[in-house]
């Protein structure tokens, strides 16, 4: 009785003073430990009994698996359980054989509960019901359903709860048909009028994504219970009908219906999202209401709940204020950190889970396996392989395809491959992650190979195969190869009218080259919904920048919702054309729609402000130090490169790590970026080779390329070209390029004939290996071999990219050309320059005719220099902005020197901020001084 009302210490005081204690009582007193959760003293207890002489029962030691079962951090205990069943004998008593495989079950390791179920001599319905919820709770659906066929074909007759689990399997399965088929053996035995029943068949067709159907068994139900009403609004939320399950809630209240646990994490689940995180609050609320914050499952779903509103901090509180956690506590959090792309934290917990010996089942290693999103974190990855091996859980499906993802994102697709061959099991997504893994290495012959070996096993491939099969082709030769064939494939298997296979097609074609095509897919689409227009929108800003934007606008004009994509890809463009206006309008827009939440979009507008040269806009935008993705210390790092804040870059790259995040490719990117501009060779240097020894990041092609661009700028042209020599990866134009640049700093045409060379090697068609090398020809006054190189040119049909700038006012942009004749204030324009040009001779300016690669005489070189695009845009400038206000000129090409003069000049003498933007920085020009301090 005491036990019974949890009243434990009472039930201990007169147990101890029993003199003569039988069987009923040892049991009695074990069940009262069990039943009100104190697990450890169960094991004290048992451990007592034991050493008194008392030879256990069969329900005593059932009721200590069930608590080594429901502790869920007491897994060592429950084999040493084991172990002591089978050493007196007690195995083949069918109730702990239970206990056992549903012990086994609950920790995740299936292939121990079905050896041990093999091995049962006697086994009863339970036992069945036992194993097939180990494997529903290990995600194994379809080997539920195999066990229920098995159990039909050796007659065993199921029981509601057998029932339950199978049409609610059927359910997460998603196969209507597969369940009526199930509940037609219910009718059989009679078993339909059953709550428990009822309450599966709302689940499966929830599950199925059939709401009305669930409402149609709800509303029918002769009895409702508590589950009853759970499971109605959880079919809602499952569905995404947020506020039909709100409604089911109002009306559960409104029949006295008592509120659990279930009631308000089902309704959590819906909530999971920024513009239902109100609703989500509110629940929150009627949870310290009702007094149920320490409830394990409400704090488990108020962690998921928060992580998918990417609110990790909230999520994190809540868990730090659990005193108790249970597996799915720990894998929620671990979760929310692999979801907000916070991968140390969740390896760091991870590794907590190891230390403090709490047990981990496949989803917490599958979670572990996701946190490795890229080779840098192979160490981790391979150390998590061998725990995966370690624990028994490799043979599970998830763990395996868990690894292959893993291994095809390391680019390591020989070791992703042989996980697949030694997997006992295989399925689509285990060949979706192998062509996915050789999608990424850029290798469409495997992906075509992986494809066929994966029909040949009769395997089917499903949307996702396609859109992985389509990501391999990259060039206009594996369109013409694999790419049109597979198109072909796509028809006659009836893909096509998918709309992800639509979109991915439109995608595709566009990296081939054939952008005709991808919009002639798009306009054959009689529904063009927001994941087509991003797909073309995409498309476009890969080759048209302008045009992409327009598409956007039309995209809104269509009544087409804007999403985080559409929104992302917008603020890229805007940024890479520098129309500062329309992405403000964007970033208002974003606000408006209450995407600024979202840290993708964030990121994006940050990227926008930083790249239209406003730093401080970047600033704003910055979330708190410690809320900080990767992503977004990156952009920050890279914008105060570009703006030529060098050692702000260095302190924010410091304080990234010190606050733990790990930088990665682009961090080193943006970093030695910020060297080689600033004029810092030895921290640039010594930042390369940190970055595999400290970092374990391996050089890419873009950092050998700033080392030559930092070693060329400084002059130390012997040392960039050794290190060309010594490079672990092969150069391309865009090592010789820079190198060849260099030489133009410097004069050295001997070098500079050399990376031309190369780089005329690598395409001989490259305009900017003539212009270069013709340009170094010029400065060492070389004449006759910069005729040479024009000849070369012009016998080639050659020409070169014409240099242009521009200035944005509004929404028009004006652009200017070499000695620009052809806009309508050309007069006022010259005006200006010749009002320019004698104010700042009178300052000290004196011009640098070398910048003038023609050979004429002095005054003509300083007439050409005057005609220059950026001098002509500056004027304009001038002109056309209000006195004192900050003017703004982007240009396609390097600025000259001398322009570089000219503009330092005119800021002293205008008193005005210009900015310039060239293809590689930001020039801040202010009192006659600019902020690359004359060095770039």
């Amino acid at each position: 009785m005491y036990s019974k009302f949890g009243r434990i210490g009472y039930a201990r005081y007169i147990f101890d003073n029993i003199l003569e204690r039988n069987e009923a009582s040892w049991n009695t007193m074990m069940s009262g430990y069990v039943r009100v959760g104190l697990y450890p003293q169960s094991i004290g207890f048992f451990s007592g009994m034991i050493g008194r002489g008392v030879k256990p029962s069969g329900f005593v030691i059932a009721s200590l698996i069930t608590a080594c079962d429901k502790s869920a951090c007491m897994f060592n205990e429950g084999l040493q359980v084991h172990a002591f069943v089978v050493k007196i004998g007690l195995l083949c008593d069918v109730f702990v054989g239970t206990s056992l495989l549903h012990f086994y079950g609950t920790y995740g390791l299936v292939s121990k509960s079905r050896k041990l179920f093999e091995e049962m001599p006697d086994k009863n319905v339970v036992t069945w019901t036992s194993l097939i919820v180990g494997h529903s709770n290990n995600g194994d659906l379809g080997e539920v359903m195999s066990i229920y066929k098995r159990m039909r074909l050796e007659g065993v007759c199921c029981n509601d709860n057998t029932f339950a689990i199978v049409i609610s399997t059927c359910g997460m399965l998603e196969d209507e048909l597969l369940g009526h088929q199930v509940l037609g053996h219910v009718m059989k035995l009679g078993l339909e009028n059953s709550v428990s029943v009822a309450n599966s068949l709302i689940s499966m067709y929830g599950g199925c994504g059939n709401v009305d159907e669930a409402f149609y068994v709800f509303d029918h139900m002769d009895e409702r219970d508590i589950i009853s009403w759970n499971s109605i609004i959880s079919a809602s939320a499952q569905n995404g009908l947020c506020e039909e399950s709100l409604r089911c809630f109002h009306y559960m209240r409104h029949v006295n219906k008592e509120v659990n646990s279930t009631t308000l994490s089902s309704l959590l689940t819906v909530c999971g999202s920024t513009d239902k995180l109100k609703w989500g609050s509110g629940i929150h609320g009627l949870v310290v209401k009702f007094g149920l914050e320490s409830n394990v499952c409400v704090g488990n779903t108020l962690i998921s709940m928060y992580s998918e509103a990417g609110r990790s901090e909230d999520a994190e509180l809540v868990f730090q204020r659990r005193t108790e956690k249970d597996i799915i506590s720990w894998n929620s959090m671990l979760a929310c950190y692999v979801q907000n792309e916070e991968c140390q934290k969740a390896l760091k917990i991870f590794a907590k889970m190891l230390r403090m010996r709490n047990p981990v089942n496949y989803v917490t290693l599958t979670s572990a396996l996701s946190a490795c999103p890229n080779p840098e974190f192979l160490i981790q990855g391979k150390i998590l392989h061998a725990i995966a091996v370690l624990t028994g859980l490799q043979d599970n499906v998830t763990i395996g395809n868990a690894l292959v993802t893993m291994y095809g994102k390391f680019s390591m697709t020989v070791e992703a491959e042989k996980v697949l061959q030694i997997m006992p099991k295989r399925d689509e997504v285990t060949w979706n992650a192998l062509i996915g893994g050789y999608a990424e290495s850029k290798d469409p012959n495997e992906v075509i190979k992986a494809f066929k070996l994966m029909r040949e096993e009769g395997t089917p491939a499903n949307y996702i195969t396609i859109i992985n099969v389509l990501g391999g082709f990259m060039t206009p030769g594996d369109l013409l190869k694999h790419g049109m064939p597979f198109h072909a494939h796509i028809v006659l298997t009836g893909f096509e009218s998918d709309k992800y296979v639509q979109s991915t097609l439109i995608t595709m074609y566009a990296k081939c080259g054939d952008l005709n095509s991808s919009h002639s897919i798009f306009n054959g689409l009689d529904f063009k919904n927001s994941i087509a227009w991003n797909a073309i929108i995409a498309a476009n800003a890969n080759h048209g920048l302008e045009k992409a934007l327009k598409l956007v606008v039309m995209m809104k004009k269509a009544g087409v919702d804007l999403d985080q994509f559409s929104f992302s890809v917008a603020l890229s463009v805007s940024a890479d054309l520098a129309m500062l206006e329309e992405g403000q309008q964007l970033h208002g827009l974003v606000v408006k729609l209450g995407f600024d939440t979202d840290r993708y979009v964030t990121n994006a507008a940050m990227d926008m402000y930083g790249k239209c040269g406003e730093m401080e806009d970047v600033l704003k935008l910055l979330p708190s130090p410690t809320n900080r993705s990767r992503l977004s210390w990156n952009i920050l790092i890279s914008s105060f490169a570009k703006h030529g804040c060098f050692q702000k870059a260095r302190e924010a790259f410091h304080e990234m790590l010190n606050l733990g995040t790990k930088p990665d490719h682009v961090t080193f990117v943006s970093l030695l970026s910020a060297c080689s501009h600033g004029g810092l060779v030895d921290d640039g240097l010594a930042y390369y080779y940190a970055m595999t020894t400290e970092f374990g990041v391996p050089p890419g092609i873009e950092h050998c390329v700033c080392i030559i661009d930092l070693l060329g700028r400084s002059g130390r042209l012997a040392e960039a070209e050794n290190f060309i020599k010594g490079m672990v990866v092969q150069p391309n134009d865009l090592v010789w390029r820079s190198l060849l640049a260099a030489c133009k700093i410097h004069r050295n045409v001997e070098l500079g004939r050399k990376a031309a060379e190369h780089l005329l090697e690598l395409d001989p068609s490259d305009d900017s290996a003539y212009v270069l090398l013709s340009n170094v020809c010029a400065t060492t006054g070389r004449w006759e071999e910069v005729e040479n190189v024009r000849r070369q040119m012009g016998s080639r049909n050659i020409t070169k990219k014409p240099a242009c700038s521009w200035v944005k006012l509004k929404t028009e942009v004006n652009k200017f050309g070499m000695g620009e004749q052809s806009h309508p204030q050309t007069g006022q324009i010259y005006a200006k320059l010749g009002e320019l040009m004698k104010m700042i001779r009178e300052a000290g300016y004196v011009p640098d005719t070398s910048y003038a690669l023609q050979d004429t005489d002095e005054e003509q070189k300083e007439h050409n220099l005057w005609n220059h695009s950026e001098r002509i845009a500056l004027a304009f400038g001038l002109i056309n902005t209000p006195e004192g206000s900050p003017v703004k000129v982007f240009k396609n090409l390097r600025v000259c020197g001398d322009c570089h003069s000219v503009y330092k000049h005119v800021s002293a003498a205008v008193r005005r901020k210009i900015i310039l933007r060239d293809p590689y920085r930001f020039h801040h020009f202010s009192d006659g001084k600019c902020s690359c301090s004359d060095y770039w």
